[in-house]
């Protein structure tokens, strides 16, 4: 009786590895996409971890995991780490340079775009990571560091470091770019041009 409850369990813990993958799959509508395919190599470990027993059936999955999570790492360049705590139908919305704390959690419904980064402060604070609400938008290039709550509907513009917490339904963008003007232009509206020393 004790077993058939542990495979009743294995069977539903697989089913839900089944339905959340179909979940995610229509904000891609494209199964090459590498954000979903770094979301569901991401349930799949999930899934294996919950396996447990028989130990060589775990072991056997996990070195299939990991070969799947470095290849989506390295290839895509997208590191969603199976400790991290993801919630339903995130959308991952360009590949390259997104790395996410293994002990991070993200809400239902979030979107991140490349070059993102929710991280540590300092190799002391490593246990300190990001927690993003439900709806969260984290833009392309956007920096979360150290132990900060974000809160639901809140949308992060491009190249924003934060490092303190937002409340819900706010909107941080980074500061202005400012001009500087090196060279006075002639009169005739043209900026001079110094040629290279030969």
């Amino acid at each position: 009786m004790k077993d058939s409850g542990k495979f009743a369990k294995k069977r539903r813990d697989f089913n839900q590895l089944v339905e959340s993958i179909r979940e995610d799959y229509p904000r891609y509508r494209d199964w090459t996409m590498p954000g979903f395919r770094a979301l569901a190599v991401h349930r799949f470990g999930v899934w294996v971890e919950s396996v447990g027993q028989p130990r060589l059936l775990h072991w056997f999955l996990f070195r299939i995991y990991r070969f799947l999570f470095v290849y989506v790492r390295n290839h895509y360049s997208i590191e969603l780490h199976h400790t991290t705590k993801v919630g339903r139908r995130l959308l991952i919305a360009h590949q390259g340079g997104i790395v996410i704390h293994h002990l991070s959690e993200i809400g239902d419904d979030c979107l991140i775009h490349q070059n993102a980064t929710l991280g540590a402060a300092t190799d002391d604070t490593i246990d300190r990571c990001p927690i993003l609400g439900n709806r969260v938008e984290v833009g392309a290039g956007a920096a979360l560091v150290g132990g900060v709550v974000i809160g639901d509907d809140v949308r992060i513009g491009p190249n924003v470091v934060l490092t303190m917490s937002v409340p819900a339904g706010s909107t941080v963008v980074a500061p202005p770019p400012r001009i500087f003007q090196l060279k006075k232009p002639t009169p005739d509206g043209k900026v001079p041009v110094t040629s290279a020393p030969q």
